[in-house]
């Protein structure tokens, strides 16, 4: 056991109690106060290890380690929503020492391996290690909902063109899907309903929907709904939008109830005939995840994750030939990296040697902040065949887990750095 490791679930459990998930901007705090608390709490830990650090505006932050050739290591402090169905609190940061792991939103994602790396950087420190590369662990507030952290970070600080974000799955991600956050107005004339709403997050499968309805659309329970305080409710259970079919979105048997099946036929079932697209980075997913109606119009938020090779504009033309009214939200392009290049094959290496493997770099349908370099990739923690718990209820972060990290990204960043 690392001699860092007692210190690592402390800290861990500390900045898991920030809410720093996006709230109202006030008196400079562009993503609210929890989010820059964190912000200030990760940087504070950092230069009481005798770091430099710089808090860009609360947008971002650094910590920087040696000198040269640039280096990144890019991780996010802010969240998405708790969301429901927990039975530990989800900002409490429970250390469970029974079963060895530590509960908390944002354990896992990401604020757990940004901790992690954190540590990293002191033990180099501690033992000597002098990085012919500046290493600088870059902190985002605002990945979840915008990257305007990143867009502000490379306007008034310079972007490393090379690095990892401790953010996916091991051994190692080399493409990353193309993401699209759309929302889409369908007018249903004479709606017998009203206050329809669901969901909280583009990138989170809805895992509540709600709304006032008449008697005329018959008994809720005969589509697995019920009725509680006056309203129609249906529950799911969220999963992170690029993986949506791990959840159970509660807005589709909302839509059948409401005989809304034309909607629902597109977004679930044919899904602007966009179902078949693959290649090696996977197929499209479609995960209409927010739900609000005004008056005649339902709104619809989805999150659309399409594969590398094809390029946004096809996806939205195919959407565009439907008719239905629809504003882009949020667009990041595919990451598609050099899966023989120097970065993605030492990466590759080092898991596998710690690890006793023999395992080769994947692509993933999620979004990491490797897509705001040249070359970057990202790298951990996840594995395949583990429970997730990112952007659900419940999750968490083992003790297993962290001793893992602690020894691939350390070992990592010295191969890389030396």
């Amino acid at each position: 056991m690392s001699v860092y490791t007692d210190e690592i679930k402390k800290k861990i459990s500390q900045i898991v109690r920030f809410p720093s998930y996006q709230q109202p901007a006030e008196n400079g705090m562009p993503f609210g106060v929890p989010a820059a608390e964190a912000l200030s709490y990760f940087l504070g830990l950092a230069k009481s290890m005798g770091f430099e650090t710089h808090n860009y505006d609360n947008y971002a932050g650094e910590v920087i380690f040696g000198e040269g050739e640039e280096f990144a290591m890019l991780a996010h402090l802010d969240v998405v929503p708790a969301g429901s169905g927990w039975t530990h609190e989800p900002f409490g940061g429970e250390i469970d020492k029974e079963n060895a792991r530590i509960w908390g939103r944002g354990t896992m994602d990401d604020k757990g391996p940004a901790i992690i790396m954190l540590y990293c950087l002191k033990a180099l420190k501690d033992d000597g290690f002098k990085p012919n590369r500046k290493i600088k662990l870059i902190v985002g507030c605002n990945e979840e909902t915008g990257w305007a952290c990143m867009d502000h970070y490379k306007k008034v600080a310079h972007m490393p063109d090379e690095g990892i974000s401790p953010d996916a799955d091991f051994p190692v991600i080399y493409a990353e899907k193309g993401i699209l956050h759309l929302k889409l107005k369908f007018t249903v004339k004479g709606a017998k309903f009203a206050e329809l709403t669901g969901g909280e997050r583009a990138n989170m499968v809805c895992d509540l929907c709600t709304a006032s309805a008449d008697a005329s659309f018959g008994e809720p329970e005969k589509f697995g709904l019920r009725l509680e305080g006056g309203k129609v409710v249906s529950r799911g259970k969220s999963a992170h939008g690029s993986t949506p079919e791990e959840g159970v979105n509660a807005i589709e048997p909302m839509l059948r109830y409401l005989k809304l099946d034309g909607i629902a036929d597109l977004l679930f079932k044919d899904k602007f005939s966009l179902a078949t697209l693959e290649d090696e980075t996977g197929r499209l997913t479609l995960s209409p995840d927010v739900i609000k109606s005004a008056g005649d119009e339902v709104f619809i938020t989805c999150d659309i994750r399409y594969p590398a090779t094809y390029d946004e504009k096809f996806i939205l033309g195919k959407i565009s030939s439907y008719g239905i009214p629809y504003e882009v939200i949020h667009s990041q392009a595919p990451l598609y990296g050099e899966k023989d290049g120097f970065l993605v094959k030492t990466l590759c290496e080092v898991y596998n040697e710690v690890c006793g493997t023999d395992v080769q770099p994947i692509a993933i349908g999620g979004g990491t902040y490797a897509r705001a370099l040249k070359r970057g990739a990202a790298f951990g923690p996840e594995e395949a065949g583990e429970e997730s718990t990112i952007h659900q209820a419940n999750e968490y972060i083992t003790f297993e887990k962290i001793e893992k990290c602690f020894k691939i990204y350390k070992l990592a960043l010295e191969r890389l750095t030396k």
